[in-house]
């Protein structure tokens, strides 16, 4: 299951090519499939026919029935609030489950601190990336940043620009996209200029997307609607408008759309006010680092991990005392010795165990929400 429709073509197409030398039946089930198809779609899921199955929220709809699930793979798992992951998982009787991120947001960290999730950590990038560079740069130094711009295209190269808002609002003093996209067609006259967002009709937002893979289009102006899903080897620079309306997490899924190609990409992050000293210090800190996982764990000192056994992907930790951060090592020695517990006495039936069988009767009743992470 993938967040955006973009993103389950693209696996679905990928898969595909591989799958089909092997025997293996599969297919894409999102809400743009048309409706006959898509009845035949589920037909098949519900007997078995299909042993792949890729798709959107689609998958989680309710006549959607497995005969046998066997596995639960989500991608760009922050993009799903928690009963969504549960909804997938509980189409099977206790299928296995991968979730994937390159930002695991922080309540999944606190998880796999002391939660029974295991985690595997890929920190090598695919062959032939090459490096992101991120700078702060503010209003004065725009022209700047549009003559690096300018020097990149002539190179051949694409650019990205990203703006939090469609439209502008006065409460907000945004920049929308429409209005940057003025701006970007008048200040490079020479190139093409495309613009997208979730208001677009699908087949609207396929084609610009096709255009801008062909290199028809050399710059597109977009909202966050290409934080997954879209690989654009050419694409060498970013510069994102308002970056301090952007959490951690999200600045870094979409710097992750540049730096895909062989040659060195550029993110700016372009400051046009005065930001508040934390704000600055969240920046600075992501202009610092690439390692999703450094960010994730500042995203956790920052918001907290969110509660451990409920539907809160953020805020402070259900906990009396204890610190995520701080008192991570004692954490470890209490999932330890929790273990350990276990071992020694599964059903906790000895008489020094039965506060504990207690208190874990309380969670059973919440233990599908433990396991979703």
């Amino acid at each position: 299951m993938a967040p955006t429709e973009i993103l389950a073509e693209q696996h679905f197409v990928v898969l595909s090519e591989l799958l089909e030398k092997l025997g293996i039946a599969a297919a894409l089930l999102t809400s743009s499939v048309k409706e006959q198809q898509k009845q035949e779609i589920i037909t098949k899921i519900n007997r078995g026919e299909l042993q792949i199955i890729l798709g959107t929220h689609a998958l989680i709809e309710e006549d959607v029935v497995f005969k046998k699930l066997g596995l639960a793979v989500i991608d760009e798992q922050h993009r799903f609030g928690v009963m969504q992951r549960a909804a997938l998982v509980n189409k099977g009787i206790q299928p296995d489950f991968l979730v994937l991120s390159a930002t695991p947001i922080p309540r999944t960290i606190a998880l796999t601190l002391y939660g029974d999730l295991d985690i595997s950590t890929l920190r090598e990038k695919p062959p032939l990336r090459g490096e992101v560079m991120t700078k702060i740069v503010a209003e004065k130094e725009k022209s700047n940043v549009f003559q690096f711009i300018n020097k990149e295209l002539e190179k051949r190269r694409q650019v990205f620009i990203i703006c939090p808002v469609i439209e502008r609002s006065e409460k907000l003093e945004l920049k929308s996209v429409n209005e940057v996209y003025q701006e970007i067609i008048s200040v490079f006259p020479h190139f093409s200029v495309g613009v997208i967002h979730g208001r677009l009709k699908t087949n609207e937002r396929v084609k610009i997307m096709d255009d801008f893979r062909r290199g028809t289009l050399h710059i597109l102006v977009a909202t966050t609607v290409i934080e997954v899903g879209v690989d654009i080897p050419n694409a060498t620079v970013m510069l994102i408008e308002h970056p301090e309306r952007f959490g951690l997490a999200q600045l870094h899924q979409l710097r992750g759309r540049i730096g895909r190609g062989a040659e060195k990409s550029y993110c700016f992050l372009l400051l046009n006010r005065f930001v508040a000293p934390e704000t600055y210090e969240r920046l600075t800190f992501f202009e610092k680092n690439n390692d999703g996982f450094a960010l994730a764990q500042k995203d956790i000192k920052l918001r907290g991990p969110g509660e451990i056994l409920g539907k809160r992907q953020h805020g402070l930790p259900d906990f009396r005392i204890g610190d995520i951060e701080d008192d991570r090592d004692l954490l470890f020695l209490a999932r330890d010795d929790a273990f350990e517990l276990v071992r020694r006495d599964p059903d906790m039936t000895l008489p020094q165990h039965h506060p504990v069988r207690k208190k874990l009767d309380y969670l059973l009743e919440r233990e599908e929400l433990l396991r979703i992470g």
